[in-house]
């Protein structure tokens, strides 16, 4: 391992992370792939989560660990941006894992198509079943992949391998505003510009659904309507006019599916929250399930539509 130039970094923002913690960092160090290293945020954790960081330094010494005041998780990844020295870069979370293989193919994958990001699928890990999620864009043009982003394909840093001087050529920051979607934010505004893009048909990353209850997932409805305004405001000034316009309907179907979704919800706001997406319905590009859903909310009732995914969720066991 080269120790002050490693190929890869991969940060991982830490808060009460302490019992799962374990899983994810020893899935790190059981990488087949040797340089690279582990940059642990403690963003200010009140649990044993610091402890554990300080322990596995001393273990291995591919792992950095920084201890922060609590800021978030967006100030917990840029943490780890601003320190990280790899060629490339990707994010894990702490209360998810990775297969073994993991660095070694998403590096040969950059390498050998000159990528500045490589795409790959996920699983998802419900209580009782693991479900692979495949990430295939009909396209790997910037714009198409950004498109995208705001319907089928998933926004995570966590499943997309980063050159690391994107971040420093287009000046792009974690926004300490959003503790909600940052990871989205950030990859929509590396795809605003002119990078070399693949995708890798296999999964690596195995993003745990049901152990973390505290996880940002599960936040309630009025915290996802206000954080998505945010989020709309940061892109508006972050992306050219004409791309924006262009992606503002997925923007708005992207959010107000993840509103009706939500475990507790309070949908007596939803029509006016999500007023603009109404006349965008016939155009939007996704299935007549969720059309229906819209369609659902918007002239029927919104908590109509949110009990019928839920009753769906029960039918798949979720």
């Amino acid at each position: 391992m080269n120790e002050l130039n490693p190929k890869i970094s991969v940060i991982v923002p830490v808060y009460k992370a302490e019992a799962y913690l374990h899983r994810c960092v020893d899935s790190l160090l059981a990488q087949t792939f040797q340089d690279y290293e582990i940059l642990l945020i403690d963003d200010g954790s009140p649990d044993r989560s610091g402890e554990i960081c300080d322990e596995y330094v001393k273990k291995d010494k591919r792992i950095q660990v920084f201890h922060k005041e609590n800021g978030g998780v967006s100030s917990a990844r840029q943490c780890g941006m601003d320190n990280a020295r790899g060629e490339y870069t990707i994010h894990a979370d702490p209360d998810d894992w990775v297969e073994p293989t993991m660095l070694e193919e998403l590096y040969k994958k950059a390498e050998e198509d000159d990528a500045d990001m490589v795409i790959c699928d996920f699983y998802n890990e419900e209580k009782d079943h693991t479900t692979y999620v495949t990430q295939t864009p009909s396209s790997l043009h910037r714009e198409t992949v950004l498109y995208e982003l705001f319907q089928r394909l998933h926004g995570s840093c966590c499943n997309k391998f980063v050159r690391r001087i994107c971040y420093e050529r287009f000046n792009i920051k974690f926004p300490l505003e959003l503790s909600y979607c940052e990871d989205l934010y950030v990859n929509a505004c590396i795809l605003s510009n002119e990078i070399n893009i693949s995708y890798l048909p296999k999964a690596f990353y195995h993003y745990d659904q049901y152990t973390n209850q505290d996880s940002l997932v599960h936040r309630p409805y009025r915290f996802i309507i206000e954080q998505g305004k945010c989020f709309r405001q940061l892109l508006s000034d972050a992306l050219p006019s004409n791309l924006y316009d262009k992606i503002y309907p997925n923007i708005l179907y992207h959010q107000a599916m993840n509103a009706l979704v939500d475990k507790n919800p309070c949908l007596s706001t939803f029509r006016s929250d999500f007023r603009d997406l109404k006349q965008f319905i016939k155009q939007i590009d996704t299935s007549w399930k969720a059309k229906m859903l819209l369609r659902t909310a918007f002239y029927v009732s919104p908590n109509l539509s949110h009990t019928i995914i839920i009753g769906w969720n029960c039918m798949h066991g979720r």
